[in-house]
């Protein structure tokens, strides 16, 4: 789900003075756009785990049950590997994951 490509070139306008800097400059905006598609596609997979929920809340069957627990799971994965990636905070992710399954389990336990 997560697409970019290793072998991108960046016209990043430098200010820098030795190729050090520069090559350090070209990192940073690699590692910029990179936590930007992990932070975005977490973003997305959180609404359509909150979709889905309320999916299963308008039709509570067993088809709309395992596509809840199925967008929970890749959420959760995605959400763990931004974490691993440090796109974002322990506590961060921490806190995302804790208000999905709330969310999640008050689904269930509501009828």
């Amino acid at each position: 789900m997560i697409c970019y490509d290793k072998n991108l070139t960046f016209s990043v306008p430098s200010v820098a003075n030795n190729k050090s800097a520069k090559k350090r400059i070209q990192i940073a905006e690699r590692n910029r756009l990179i936590n930007k598609s992990y932070k975005s596609t977490v973003r997305t997979l959180t609404k359509k785990t909150l979709e889905n929920c309320e999916k299963y809340k308008k039709e509570p069957n067993e088809d709309n049950k395992i596509l809840v627990k199925k967008s929970l799971n890749k959420a959760f994965s995605l959400i763990d590997k931004a974490v691993k990636k440090n796109a974002i905070h322990k506590n961060n992710g921490a806190h995302k994951k804790s208000k999905i399954n709330k969310f999640v389990k008050t689904t269930f336990t509501a009828k």
